[in-house]
């Protein structure tokens, strides 16, 4: 199994990264987490002839803006899109005239699903629990080829987190606030809030991402982020547009 880290920018693309994106290169399909603008780098890896899936934590606009994309890819039988309830209406609005080509007018199916809390079977085991922020968001822990991954963003702290997480072999969670800052208005994460959940869920590995624009500027911003969570979490790493890891 491939881990491609896409996007890792919260709110809007900057010389440090596109917004956020994750792709899973699986033994019997592809998972791709959030459909920000770094969906366009998944070119680049969808080369075998497998079903894709996207999961989508809420729909801000930096999480669904690269949709508008999907015309330029040629999906192996029906892309299905998963999303919280109100998928459809919320997708159909944006990905439609005259802000894009509609998705029922794209080269091949494409279904929504609209999920509620809990397990799911099919297309490989996940679970889905919802997250505070100003749009409620759902997190996900995706079971495939015997690992398991937790992708958390546009959250606040919450046990939820906890449950998706727990001996989790990637942790992937937000920390879109600079280093002991909270939000009340707009629940997001800080290194060491993210730090402490990854040690409470025994996770093997913390991966950061979600970066706010407007707060990470820089990449040694983000560095100095990761160096933080160490001290809580010792296997912590800043994301970056471009990073893959194999387990």
């Amino acid at each position: 199994m491939r881990i491609a880290i896409l996007g890792t920018n919260g709110v809007y693309s900057t010389k440090t990264g596109n917004t956020s994106c994750v792709l899973i290169d699986a033994k019997g399909c592809y998972a791709i987490l959030d459909a920000g603008d770094g969906i366009h780098r998944a070119k680049g890896y969808l080369r075998d002839p497998k079903p894709a899936h996207i999961f989508l934590s809420h729909f801000h606009l930096d999480h669904i803006i690269g949709l508008h994309l999907l015309d330029e890819f040629r999906f192996e039988g029906p892309l299905r899109i998963y999303g919280k309830r109100g998928a459809r209406r919320a997708l159909n609005l944006v990905i439609n005239e005259p802000f894009s080509r509609p998705l029922a007018e794209l080269p091949y199916e494409v279904v929504i699903e609209e999920l509620d809390e809990g397990w799911r079977e099919y297309p490989f085991r996940f679970r889905c629990r919802l997250l505070p922020h100003r749009d409620p968001s759902l997190g996900y822990r995706l079971e495939l080829d015997g690992k398991a991954i937790a992708y958390c963003t546009d959250t606040g702290p919450h046990e939820n987190i906890l449950e998706l997480a727990r001996d989790a072999d990637v942790l992937i969670l937000e920390c879109a606030l600079r280093s002991g800052r909270s939000s009340a208005e707009w629940p997001h994460m800080n290194p060491e809030e993210a730090a402490r959940f990854a040690k409470m869920a025994n996770a093997k590995l913390l991966i950061l991402t979600h970066f706010n624009a407007a707060e990470y500027r820089t990449m040694e911003e983000r560095e100095e982020a990761s160096e933080r969570a160490r001290e809580i979490f010792s296997d912590a790493i800043a994301a970056a547009d471009g990073m893959e890891l194999d387990l």
